[in-house]
């Protein structure tokens, strides 16, 4: 027998579709709960503090989008996963700007979804901090701990948007595509749905406000800018 690699919670209403999620999730080494409602899926989230949620988006009950805000305002910053049908995408960025770390169009391989969990565990891990904590601007940010201070404030980030923001700070002054940002701190490599950077950079500012160091390079991508430096090309 192998150690688990932790619980994986999916809250998922189609039996067909929850049955090859646990078998797959079940193969790679992972404990697998499922719940067919939002409610009740809410309730195994806070009673067993699952490693990630797969989240489905057209739940009965209280749909993934309150699910989503109700993890968020309680502060549980568990990996979430969303699963939605493909007409969507307005819930979906809704699902994202609430604090879910990634997303999966129905119909999809279920290889993907074991290798999208992975992912996303990686990045809530975030990778090794490489210096001790630092001050831009009004920012501190410290990657041992994993926080982001904004004049002496916290602000609470998603693991996806603090290795976003970690990423450009490591690189003030670099300006990266959407694609190499897809690459570099979501892991997916040739991925084309470059909309989730904007998305995730949109969040990103609303957080910050203008103590945001993030600078859109128009028809190229985005950069950090350190005070003082100029601020790019856009906003």
């Amino acid at each position: 027998m192998t150690e688990s690699r932790g619980l994986v919670l999916i809250v998922e209403d189609e039996r067909h579709i929850s049955d090859v999620q646990r078998l797959y999730l079940a193969r790679e080494g992972f404990g697998v709960h499922v719940e067919a409602d939002g409610t009740s899926g809410l309730a195994a989230a806070r009673r067993m503090h699952p490693v990630a949620i797969v989240l489905d988006i057209g739940l009965p009950g209280m749909d993934g989008i309150a699910f989503c805000r109700a993890l968020r305002d309680a502060g549980d910053w568990t990996p979430v996963l969303l699963v939605t049908a493909r007409g969507e995408e307005a819930d979906r960025i809704l699902g994202l700007e609430l604090g879910a770390d990634d997303y999966l169009t129905k119909p999809f391989s279920p290889r993907e979804l074991v290798a999208r969990v992975k992912t996303v565990l990686r990045r809530a891990a975030g990778p090794p901090p490489a210096r001790p904590a630092e001050s831009i601007g009004r920012l501190t940010v410290d990657p041992v701990g994993r926080t982001v201070h904004c004049d002496g404030r916290p602000v609470e980030l998603t693991a996806t948007e603090f290795n976003l923001l970690a990423h450009l700070l490591r690189h003030v002054g670099q300006v990266f595509t959407r694609e190499q940002l897809l690459a570099q701190v979501w892991g997916y490599p040739g991925y084309r749905d470059t909309r989730m950077v904007d998305v995730f950079v949109s969040q990103l500012r609303a957080k910050l406000g203008d103590a945001s160091p993030i600078r859109t390079v128009r028809g190229v991508g985005y950069s950090a800018t350190a005070p003082g430096t100029g601020t790019g090309t856009g906003t």
